[in-house]
C-alpha cells in the first residue's frame, strides 16, 4: 500500500490459506511497515549528520476458521507483534475472536462481530532507555537505565450486518454496514456497497465516519471516509480454483 507518499512510508502485506478438512481453514499472513531512513540526532549533535536509522513495524498472523453449520462460521487468529528502531524494541502478542451468522433463503443476510487486539500490554526495552549521566559530587560516570510504561494494545470491537439483493441470475448488490468501538481513538461507522457479476467482476465503495471527521482543525485521522474499489477473478481449471486481482483506494489529506 502506498500512503503518505514522500514520506518513504511503506506497508506490504502477504497472507496464503489452505483449506484444512471439509469445514475448516488455516491461514498465515505477514504484514510490515517501513518508515524509511531518519537521522540519527543527539543531545550534543542535533543537526545529525552522524547516521540514520530505520524504523520497522511487523506481525505475524496465525488464523483458524471453521464452518460449524450451514449458518454459522468463526475464527481465532493469534498475532505477533514487533516494533523497533535502531536501540529500542517491543514485542507483544494479541489475540482476534470473531463470529459470523449467515441467514435467509439465499443466504442473503449476514452478521458478524469481532473482538480485536486483545492482549497483555507491551513494554519497550534496548540501550535507548540507558543513559550515561555523571555524578556531581564526584565526578563518576554512570549508566542509568530508564524502564518503559507498559503499553496497552488498541483493541476494539467490530459489529458488521450485510444484506445482498439479487438483481438477476448473474448480478447481485451487496450492501453492508458496521460500527467499531475503539478503545483509543473515536468510534466509526460504515456504509458500503458492492456490484457483483457472476463472481467475476466486483465494484465496491465505501464511507467510513466518525464525529469531526470533517473538521479540519479537531479531526485525528487522516482519512476523509471515502473509499472504493473493484476485484477481476479468473477462473482457472475445472475445480472452481482462480485467480483475483483486487484494487482499493481510500482518499486522505494530512492532518
Amino acid at each position: 500500500m502506498r500512503g503518505l507518499v514522500g514520506t518513504d512510508i511503506d506497508i506490504n502485506s502477504f497472507s496464503l490459506g489452505q483449506r484444512v478438512g471439509e469445514t475448516s481453514v488455516l491461514s498465515l499472513s505477514v504484514t510490515s511497515m517501513s518508515f524509511g531512513d531518519i537521522p540519527i540526532t543527539t543531545e550534543a549533535i542535533p543537526e545529525g549528520g552522524i547516521g540514520s536509522f530505520s524504523p520497522t513495524f511487523s506481525n505475524l498472523a496465525l488464523s483458524y476458521a471453521k464452518e460449524f453449520s450451514n449458518s454459522i462460521y468463526g475464527g481465532l487468529t493469534l498475532r505477533v507483534i514487533s516494533e523497533t528502531i535502531s536501540n529500542v524494541k517491543a514485542s507483544g502478542i494479541a489475540f482476534d475472536a470473531g463470529i459470523q451468522y449467515i441467514t435467509g433463503e439465499r443466504d442473503q443476510i449476514q452478521f458478524g462481530i469481532a473482538l480485536k487486539n486483545v492482549g497483555p500490554t507491551m513494554t519497550y526495552s534496548g540501550d535507548g532507555l540507558s543513559e550515561a549521566v555523571t555524578v556531581i559530587s564526584n565526578g563518576t560516570s554512570i549508566n542509568l537505565n530508564q524502564k518503559s510504561a507498559d503499553l496497552e494494545l488498541p483493541s476494539l470491537i467490530n459489529i458488521g450486518f450485510g444484506y445482498n439483493f439479487l438483481l438477476n441470475d448473474k448480478m447481485e448488490l451487496q450492501t453492508s454496514g458496521q460500527f467499531t468501538s475503539n478503545s483509543f481513538s473515536r468510534d466509526q461507522i460504515g456504509l458500503g456497497a458492492a456490484f457483483d457479476y457472476n463472481k467475476l467482476f466486483q465494484l465496491r465503495a465505501g464511507y467510513l465516519w466518525e464525529d469531526k471527521i470533517t473538521d479540519d482543525i479537531e479531526r485525528t485521522t487522516a482519512l476523509t471516509g471515502l473509499a472504493g474499489g473493484l476485484s477481476v477473478n479468473v477462473p482457472i481449471g475445472e475445480n472452481e480454483s482462480r485467480i483475483g486481482f483486487d484494487y482499493s483506494y481510500r482518499t486522505y489529506r494530512s492532518i
